[in-house]
């Protein structure tokens, strides 16, 4: 799985804070490590100046499935991060779920 982070001009950003949000998404969506090819990360700032606002957009890219994207928001990058991860750890569930549950339904044939 290939993860890259961006984030805009308003974020602070270092190799650190990238490196460990790396491996947070690694533990998060490991267990898709076969399915995944690449998962991009987007932080904005969405209040600007006025206070403490982030938003992260997550792009998930499954084999065999279109792309999926979620996003999460919070104060600081690392929670805006993890609430975007846990929804895509979620979506993929319930979209490999319909796809087993499809392959388990269908005639033998």
């Amino acid at each position: 799985m290939f993860i890259q982070i961006h984030t805009d001009s308003q974020v602070d950003s270092s190799s650190e804070t990238e490196a460990r949000i790396e491996n947070r998404v690694r533990e998060r969506l490991g267990r898709f490590d076969e399915r995944l090819t690449h998962v991009a990360i987007h932080v904005s700032d969405v209040n600007g100046p006025r206070g403490n606002g982030l938003r992260a957009t997550l792009e998930a890219r499954v084999n065999g499935l279109d792309p999926l994207a979620v996003t999460g928001d919070g104060a600081t990058v690392d929670r805006a991060v993890m609430g975007a991860t846990g929804k895509a750890a979620r979506a993929i569930d319930h979209r490999l779920g319909k796809l087993a549950d499809r392959a388990k339904s269908a005639p033998a044939g």
